[in-house]
């Protein structure tokens, strides 16, 4: 089965199911559905970064600062945010990521879904799918925040870490 047909809960602005669709179609018709955002650190608090392969679905090349990806139907964002985050690390064992909160993204141009903020730490050697990661590293802090100006990111990810910084200057 190819990603454009795993199936996907459709929800409202509410977040509540209110259908299932292919993901291809979800995505080409702008269907809301949920995604989990998980940031990844290593023992020294350096925030996992990569580059998107150019065959991905969505934000094709583009760099990330968050590990993730769709929840699939019946599947809770906490199972969801576990398996992403093993998949597309390459690692099995990681502790369950831990839920910092939710926001609703939109593009305006058809492009929506719930997205529920993680972060892990990850103690592992890393191993990421090379179907999913075309570059990774841990970068520090400051080196994310240069970064920011100088990298294409994913909208949705940058969507979610200016919300993470909010949520955790807030303690």
């Amino acid at each position: 089965m190819s990603a454009a047909d795993e199936i996907l809960d459709i929800v409202d602005e509410n977040d509540h199911v209110v259908g299932q669709s292919p993901r291809g179609e979800a995505y080409a018709r702008g269907l809301r559905h949920r995604c989990v955002f998980i940031q990844a650190r290593d023992p020294e608090g350096r925030v996992f970064v990569h580059r998107r392969t150019p065959t991905k679905l969505v934000f094709p090349s583009l760099y990330d600062m968050f590990v993730g990806g769709v929840v699939g139907a019946g599947e809770s964002y906490d199972d969801a945010a576990l398996r992403e985050a093993e998949e597309e690390l390459g690692v099995t064992g990681l502790p369950r990521p831990e839920y910092l909160f939710k926001f609703l993204y939109d593009d305006g141009a058809g492009r929506t879904w719930w997205s529920a903020v993680y972060r892990v730490r990850c103690d592992l050697p890393v191993r990421p799918q090379a179907e999913e990661v075309a570059w990774h590293d841990f970068l520090a802090q400051d080196e994310v925040e240069r970064r920011l100006r100088e990298w294409e990111w994913v909208p949705d990810g940058l969507a979610a870490y200016e919300r993470l910084r909010t949520h955790l200057a807030r303690g």
